[in-house]
């Protein structure tokens, strides 16, 4: 778990840097409404697993832990390849840029939001490594019902968006 939360602080670090660059290129930033409960339902996801192997004195049980375990690294693969994916384009916030073309290599050859299925299985898994289900299963519904209802959506429509607005020069990827 302390491993997941320097990764986690670590992505923050990368997204301010990756925010403030697309800002100043003339990035907007929209979304903003869900951000304040994704970021407590991404806290609560460490804390809870946490507390849950503690409070409720979670065994751990070798096939389902090390298997969690493999799941979570495959998340954070995934993840990271997002990241080195979109590069100065990636960031936790919704920004896009004005006229320039989507990203179209990595796992974005595929899929359209392949960061979303990383945080999903590192969601569902993470908290399994210790036997935290509850904690598993809240964050598996939380994220699908409340956060990704409204943050696909909001990406999807800034996409649009950009798509139609003048390009604001710079770098093209």
């Amino acid at each position: 778990m302390t491993l997941t939360a320097v990764e986690r602080l670590a992505e923050l670090v990368v997204s301010a840097h990756n925010a403030r660059w697309a800002l100043d290129q003339g990035g907007v930033e929209s979304g903003q409404g869900h951000y304040p409960a994704m970021v407590a339902l991404h806290s609560g996801l460490l804390v809870g697993a946490v507390v849950e192997v503690v409070v409720a004195d979670r065994p751990f049980i070798p096939v389902l832990g090390w298997s969690a375990l493999v799941a979570v690294a495959a998340g954070q693969a995934l993840r990271w390849w997002c990241i080195t994916s979109l590069g100065r384009r990636w960031s936790t916030r919704v920004i896009v840029l004005p006229g320039r073309p989507l990203v179209e290599r990595g796992p974005y050859r595929w899929l359209r939001h392949p960061n979303y299925l990383a945080v999903a299985l590192e969601g569902l898994a993470l908290p399994l490594v210790h036997g935290a289900w509850v904690t598993a299963t809240a964050f598996t519904v939380l994220d699908a019902v409340l956060l990704l209802r409204f943050r696909i959506p909001a990406e999807e429509r800034a996409i649009a968006g950009a798509a139609h607005a003048p390009s604001t020069g710079g770098e093209r990827r």
